[in-house]
C-alpha cells in the first residue's frame, strides 16, 4: 500500500511542478492562447484533486500505527494544492506589465485598481461559499439526526404497543383463570355441603334404626 502512496506522490510532484510553471506563464498571455492555457491548468488541477483522493483512500488501508506519517504528508500536499488554486485564480485575471500596457495603454493604472477590486470580491465570494457549504453540511447532519430520532421514536412506539398487547393478553388470561378458580371453589363448597347433608341423613337414619330396634325389644 505504501508503494502505491509513493507512486501517487511522484505523480503529484510532477503535476504540481507543471502547474506552477504554467500559472507563472498565464499573466504573460492574452486572448485565445491564455484561455487554452487556463483550461489546461484547470484540467490538471482536477487530476491533482483525484490524486489527493487516491492518497486518502490508500492511507485508510495502511495499519493505524503507520498512518500518522502519511497523514502529515497528505496534509502538506493539500495545503500546497490550496496555494496552487489561489495562485491560479489570481493568474487568470492578472496580466504582465507588457501585456497590460498593450491592451489598456493609459488605462493600466485603472485596470490594476479594478483587478484588486475583483480579487477582493472573489475572496468574499469564496468566504460566502464556504459559509454556505458549512451551513448546508450542518443542515444535512441535523436532518440525519432528526431522522434517527424519528426512527427511534417509531421503534419505541412499537415496543410500547407490543407491551400493551401483552398486558391485555395477560389481563384476559388472569380474568379467565379467576373465573375458573371461582367455579372450582364453588363446586368444592357445594360438594362439602352435599357430603355434610348426606352424613347428617346417614347419622339420623342410624339413630332412628337403633331407637326403633331398642323399642321393639
Amino acid at each position: 500500500m505504501s508503494s502505491d502512496f509513493e507512486a501517487y506522490e511522484q505523480d503529484f510532484g510532477t503535476l504540481t511542478a507543471e502547474i506552477t510553471n504554467k500559472i507563472g506563464r498565464i499573466p504573460k498571455l492574452a486572448g485565445e492562447e491564455k484561455t487554452q492555457l487556463v483550461l489546461n491548468v484547470d484540467k490538471q488541477l482536477e487530476e491533482v484533486r483525484e490524486l489527493l483522493e487516491q492518497m486518502d483512500l490508500e492511507i485508510r488501508e495502511i495499519p493505524i500505527q503507520s498512518r500518522g506519517m502519511y497523514n502529515s504528508r497528505l496534509k502538506s500536499y493539500k495545503q500546497e494544492m490550496e496555494k496552487l488554486e489561489k495562485d491560479f485564480k489570481r493568474s487568470r485575471i492578472a496580466y504582465s506589465d507588457e501585456v497590460r500596457n498593450e491592451l489598456l495603454g493609459d488605462d493600466a493604472s485603472s485596470s490594476e485598481s479594478q483587478r484588486a477590486h475583483l480579487l477582493d470580491n472573489t475572496e468574499r465570494l469564496e468566504r460566502s461559499s464556504r459559509r454556505l457549504e458549512a451551513g448546508y453540511q450542518i443542515a444535512v447532519e441535523t436532518e440525519q439526526v432528526g431522522q434517527e430520532i424519528l426512527s427511534n421514536l417509531h421503534s419505541d412506539r412499537e415496543k410500547i404497543q407490543r407491551s400493551r398487547d401483552r398486558l391485555r393478553e395477560t389481563d384476559a388470561n388472569l380474568g379467565k383463570s379467576s373465573r375458573i378458580l371461582t367455579g372450582m371453589l364453588r363446586r368444592i363448597i357445594q360438594n362439602r355441603i352435599l357430603v355434610f347433608i348426606l352424613g347428617a341423613i346417614l347419622f339420623l337414619t342410624i339413630v332412628l334404626a337403633i331407637y326403633f330396634n331398642l323399642r321393639g325389644h
